[in-house]
């Protein structure tokens, strides 16, 4: 195993390390789908910036994660 398998394991576990005990208490903003929606303005009812604002937030999440769906699923070619 390389350097970079080893750093990837590590980035694993220190997501875990903040991702579950997020999930296990149950508090409002400590998962990282949370932070995620609040970010990109999931939730409308919650967003104090603009429509627009707001729209083109959740247009670069759906962007991000169709190229990142692409690219698994094409072994790196997009």
């Amino acid at each position: 195993m390389t350097g970079w398998t080893w750093l990837w394991i590590a980035w694993i576990g220190m997501f875990l390390a903040i991702e579950i005990p997020g999930l296990l208490n149950k508090r409002p903003g400590d998962t990282l789908s949370e932070h995620v929606w609040s970010w990109f303005a999931i939730d409308k009812a919650k967003t104090k910036k603009s429509q627009v604002a707001g729209q083109a937030r959740r247009f670069v999440l759906l962007a991000f994660m169709a190229w990142l769906t692409a690219h698994f699923l094409s072994g790196g070619r997009f």
